[in-house]
């Protein structure tokens, strides 16, 4: 008996609104979306909030969605923006290597899709702190992006990430707009942003890339799913 495609996706514990945002992205896909959490409280540079990735806890997490007999394990955070881009691939190749199983992350799916689209001047909406923004645009500067222009919050308690009212979201993005970047991304999978992705474009005509978004087009691939059955949530579903 066929079944839908099972999307397995690791989440940083203090985290409220990547889930049910996941899952109704799931349900647009006709997919399920089951999740693993791993302790992730604060988002700082110093040695105790860096030490909340190390892969031993991550892959701890990823074997118990192996459990589930998932299609894909997907990564929903970005902490990659500030360890760099290679922590990610070393990740997913682990996580493939322990529980074969095909692996991806928001950042390595959003990185795709700017090169899909030959993006090369971005515009950066997170609710971090600006030594936290500095270390994503210098990691994207790596990559020939330049990031054009850039909103912060200052916030370091993930947990308070969900709370930034989607007012506040709208407002920032309509401040990077003024650069004209190919894309605007919110950074966070800890942001009710997604569903924000039609009406900003609507509004900007500057495609939205969320970075819960960009999670589940980067599964969906991965798992061999169709990311353009998905409608309403944004312009990157229909990228191939």
């Amino acid at each position: 008996m066929s079944r839908p495609i099972r999307l397995g996706v690791l989440t940083p514990s203090s985290n409220t609104a990547l889930e049910p945002l996941t899952s109704a992205l799931a349900v647009a896909a006709g997919c399920t979306a089951h999740f693993s959490r791993f302790t992730v409280t604060e988002i700082a540079l110093s040695e105790q909030a860096l030490g909340q990735f190390d892969d031993s806890k991550i892959l701890a997490a990823a074997e118990l969605l192996a459990d589930a007999r998932v299609d894909v394990i997907a990564w929903s955070g970005t902490a990659a923006g500030w360890l760099g881009f290679d922590a990610d691939h070393r990740l997913v190749e682990r996580i493939t290597a322990r529980t074969g199983i095909k692996a991806t992350t928001a950042v390595l799916a959003l990185n795709e899709l700017l090169a899909l689209r030959n993006i090369q001047r971005l515009a950066l909406v997170t609710p971090y702190t600006a030594d936290v923004q500095q270390r994503i645009v210098d990691n994207y500067a790596t990559i020939g992006i330049e990031v054009v222009a850039e909103r912060h919050l200052g916030i370091t308690v993930n947990h308070d990430f969900a709370l930034v009212e989607p007012a506040t979201l709208r407002s920032l993005m309509g401040e990077v707009a003024a650069a004209r970047p190919q894309a605007i991304t919110t950074f966070c999978t800890n942001l009710q942003a997604a569903p924000l992705a039609d009406a900003i474009e609507r509004e900007l005509d500057i495609p939205l890339l969320d970075t819960v978004s960009t999670t589940v087009w980067g599964a969906l691939r991965a798992a061999g799913g169709d990311p353009s059955v998905i409608d309403g949530w944004g312009r990157l579903f229909g990228w191939r």
